[in-house]
């Protein structure tokens, strides 16, 4: 199984970036992904996920309007949408996978989720 994560880069503030997060060894329409945010020295942060099997998609309210996650069933991937780029916003960016169970449903949220992770793509946010 690998999880490519891309797309980042630096960007001016109130720009819009997509990253992509293209996997293997895994078919979208049986695993639940999602997209995770560390900054430095922080804890990785939930950003959205998206459950495969029905297009269910859940994000924490600090996240809505400005963070979409979709599917691109064609190639197997996932992208984020960030519009309105802030520099609280610079971070490096995971994807991640799980079968997509009810223990996931409910946990989608926790990294701990998880069973399959890509490497990260860094977005810098700066004027």
């Amino acid at each position: 199984v690998q999880l490519q994560a891309s797309g980042g880069g630096s960007v001016q503030p109130g720009g819009s970036l997509k990253l992509s997060c293209a996997m293997s060894g895994i078919s979208l329409n049986q695993y639940g992904v999602g997209w995770f945010r560390q900054a430095p020295g922080k804890e990785r942060e939930w950003i959205s996920s998206l459950r495969g099997t029905d297009g269910q998609t859940y994000q924490p309210p600090s996240k809505r309007g400005r963070f979409t996650i979709s599917r691109e069933n064609a190639e197997n991937s996932m992208t984020l949408q960030i519009n309105s780029v802030k520099p609280d916003d610079t971070g490096v960016y995971y994807c991640a996978a799980a079968w997509s169970d009810t223990y996931w449903s409910n946990n989608n949220h926790d990294k701990n989720a998880y069973d399959y992770w890509g490497l990260g793509t860094q977005v810098t946010v700066s004027s």
